[in-house]
């Protein structure tokens, strides 16, 4: 008889899917998670408001109107039929409102087409240790978060959908405001009003310089007649020159000050958005940019490490585990600069501290080290971050000053060096060494010996303006203010590029003619929804619905009726400016020889012949006649193809090729007769200087023909 074989059916082993948000991080996670695991990329949100109408019911609680994104659909079946492979999904995306808001409508997506457990996870860092922990502790979605995150979304979409056509009708089709950036849009444009009507005013300095055996140095006056000097012009200068050219100076005192010098705090989102900016030059987009790559991950040989924790915060707290790390490393390469204790920092009161402070993952991966797998700007940007963190839990380093008065009848000069006499944090960081270089020695003096003055050196010099915003001030000013949170600042200054109402000029953040007349129209008509005060409450608003303290649809409720109410009134009282925005002009149009228009346009004014729709000729306005000799062209704005960045160059081009990076202004060099062009660097705040490259004329008043310096620009 025949013996019949049973057939064992080998048991499916479900995985768990994981979804992230970007493929960089899928990639990094799924390497750590190995067998047993799915991770897959959600790119973002999958469901959202529609772009196409308001979708915010204002008649029952202002609920949303969600839809999946459009072109997003097959992406989220793709996801739907993942999770039903798997015995459980986990959402992982970012540690933050939007990443939660994601969470929680791809929870409801994959639950509505079954039954699956779908938990939440989260994490600070991408390493093998914090992303397996996260895995071992799932949690529930945190709703309140998400009620925070959506009543951002919604006061946004009611604010925007509502000020957007009141512009159009009103101002110029296409045009669109936002809650945040007009507010920021009005601080730019309040700054540029600042250094527009900043009229400059004379002073003078008087150096002189002293020698003693190898040594020569400068001393300043720094009081006359034993008060502060105040030199308004030439004649003042030299009648203390006069009165002391002929006398010997006596020192009267030498004072040494001694100096602690406290390491910083690791850096928050806000602050490694200014040091980029001031030490790198990067934009507060690039920076971000930059950090979510070292924090997704970056192959290291043959593994693949996230660098650095979460680059959305605003607190300054690092765990124990990392306070270990770092104090560990400290005791091996500088354990003489290691603090008996750690050093604790104090967290803001409005920071979240949902997340520690941008730190690296791992401490012993030196900026040296990486070198080799990193981007140069890559590598920078982590430079910075690990010094930041290293030096913050390393000893207070100490400087010496050394101040030298002396005497001269009734004036007093002086003359100061700094110098690091112990290092301390400064070992490990970059400034050491900046420092060093800017110190300068001074030769052994005694009070009471007497010196002859060398030099006397009077140099005129006019009181600086305030400065425009740059990204790093920008950011700055917001977050003191509460104005936008981590994850809203590069957003907001790239919005404000991105529509045209500010442009980069030399780092500066400049309004547009565009700019102003939307910042205008919004200030006279809805100045408290531009107000700064009213922002940072939203802000303190929003806080509270994520704490459980305050109900979302009575936080919108609040600001909706009086809003709307305003919006009709003046959308039915208010003039329209359209027709007041074109300017008749002096150019004729070429191809049919009708007077061109000056029109206000998506990039700024330009010439449109008023023979439209006939004629649809349309050219640069000219800023300046090409300085080439025997070219008759005129300077015009352009742009890159690439990047869309402005540059000026000549009509005649490809037969004249001059090029300009710097804007013309409408004014002639008095030495040469080109045009001047506006330029900016840290020494001279905004100054003019000639185009000609033969002419040294620089110019930092506001009074043609009167220069203040001359001698050779720096663009730094």
């Amino acid at each position: 008889m025949a013996v019949k074989k049973t057939v064992t059916k080998k048991k499916e082993i479900r995985p768990t899917l994981v979804i992230v948000e970007s493929p960089a991080k899928a990639k990094t996670i799924e390497k750590y998670l190995g067998n047993g695991f799915m991770v897959k990329a959600s790119m973002g949100h999958l469901i959202d408001l529609p772009k196409s109408r308001i979708a915010i019911d204002v008649h029952n609680n202002f609920e949303p109107e969600y839809i999946t994104v459009r072109g997003r659909a097959k992406l989220l079946k793709e996801l739907q039929t993942d999770a039903k492979k798997s015995k459980e999904v986990l959402l992982a995306s970012d540690n933050d409102r939007e990443g939660e808001a994601i969470a929680w409508h791809l929870r409801n997506s994959l639950r509505s087409k079954q039954d699956i457990p779908v938990r939440r996870i989260v994490f600070n860092e991408i390493t093998p240790q914090a992303i397996k922990e996260a895995v071992k502790h799932p949690l529930d979605i945190d709703e309140s978060k998400v009620n925070a995150q959506k009543a951002r979304r919604v006061l946004d979409r009611l604010v925007g959908y509502n000020l957007s056509p009141l512009l159009w009708k009103k101002v110029k089709n296409g045009l669109s405001a936002g809650r945040v950036q007009s507010v920021a849009l009005r601080l730019i444009c309040e700054r540029e009003a600042e250094v527009e009507n900043f009229i400059p005013e004379e002073y003078w300095t008087l150096d002189v310089t002293f020698h003693k055996g190898k040594h020569d140095f400068i001393a300043q006056l720094v009081q006359y007649r034993n008060e502060k000097p105040e030199l308004k012009n030439e004649p003042e200068v030299r009648t203390i020159i006069d009165e002391i050219k002929d006398k010997e100076c006596r020192v009267s005192d030498i004072k040494y000050v001694d100096k602690s010098i406290k390491p910083k705090a690791p850096f928050t989102t806000s602050k490694l958005q200014q040091m980029a900016a001031n030490r790198l030059g990067f934009t507060s987009k690039k920076t971000m940019q930059i950090a979510q790559q070292l924090y997704e991950g970056i192959n290291i040989g043959s593994t693949r490490v996230g660098l650095i924790t979460y680059m959305r915060t605003d607190s300054v707290r690092i765990s124990t585990v990392a306070m270990e790390d770092v104090r560990t490393w400290i005791s091996q390469k500088y354990p003489e600069e290691l603090p008996e204790n750690p050093i604790e920092y104090s967290v803001e009161k409005k920071a979240q501290d949902a997340h520690e402070a941008i730190r690296p993952t791992y401490v012993t991966y030196t900026p040296e080290y990486l070198k080799e797998y990193l981007t140069r700007d890559q590598q920078r940007l982590y430079s910075i971050i690990w010094e930041r963190f290293v030096s913050s839990q390393m000893k207070t380093a100490k400087s010496r000053t050394t101040s030298i008065d002396l005497v001269s009848g009734q004036a007093l000069f002086r003359v100061s060096t700094t110098k690091i006499i112990e290092k301390g944090f400064y070992k490990i960081t970059k400034t050491l060494v900046a420092r060093e270089e800017k110190e300068k020695s001074l030769p052994e003096l005694a009070p009471g010996e007497l010196l002859q003055p060398v030099e006397f050196k009077p140099e005129q010099h006019f009181t600086q303006g305030p400065s425009r915003y740059t990204d790093a001030s920008i950011v700055k000013t917001l977050e003191e203010k509460g104005i936008g949170r981590p994850s809203t600042y590069a957003p907001i200054i790239s919005v404000l590029l991105e529509r045209y109402y500010v442009t980069r000029s030399n780092k500066q953040l400049v309004p547009t003619a565009l700019g102003r007349i939307i910042n205008d129209m919004l200030v006279e008509n809805f100045s408290s929804v531009v107000d700064v005060n009213f922002t940072a409450a939203v802000e303190n608003n929003l806080d509270r619905v994520e704490e459980s303290q305050l109900e979302w649809p009575t936080m919108i409720g609040e600001f909706y009726a009086p809003f709307k109410t305003r919006v009709d009134e003046v959308m039915a009282s208010l003039d329209s400016m359209k027709g007041r925005l074109d300017e008749q002009s002096d150019y004729v149009c070429d191809k049919c020889g009708k007077p061109m228009l000056k029109k206000l346009g998506r990039f700024g004014f330009f010439l449109a012949c008023s023979g439209f729709p006939e004629c649809r000729n349309t050219r640069s306005i000219p800023l300046a006649k090409c300085p080439r000799p025997g070219c008759n062209g005129e300077i015009v704005a352009r742009r890159t193809k690439g990047r869309g960045k402005e540059f000026f160059g000549c009509t005649n081009y490809p037969e004249c090729d001059f090029i300009s990076h710097f804007k013309p202004i409408n004014m002639q060099c008095p030495q040469c007769g080109h045009f001047l062009v506006e330029k900016f660097d840290k020494k001279n705040g905004s100054f003019k200087s000639c185009i000609n490259p033969e002419c040294d004329y620089l110019h930092t008043s506001d009074e043609p023909g009167d220069p203040s310096v001359q001698g050779e620009d720096s663009d730094e």
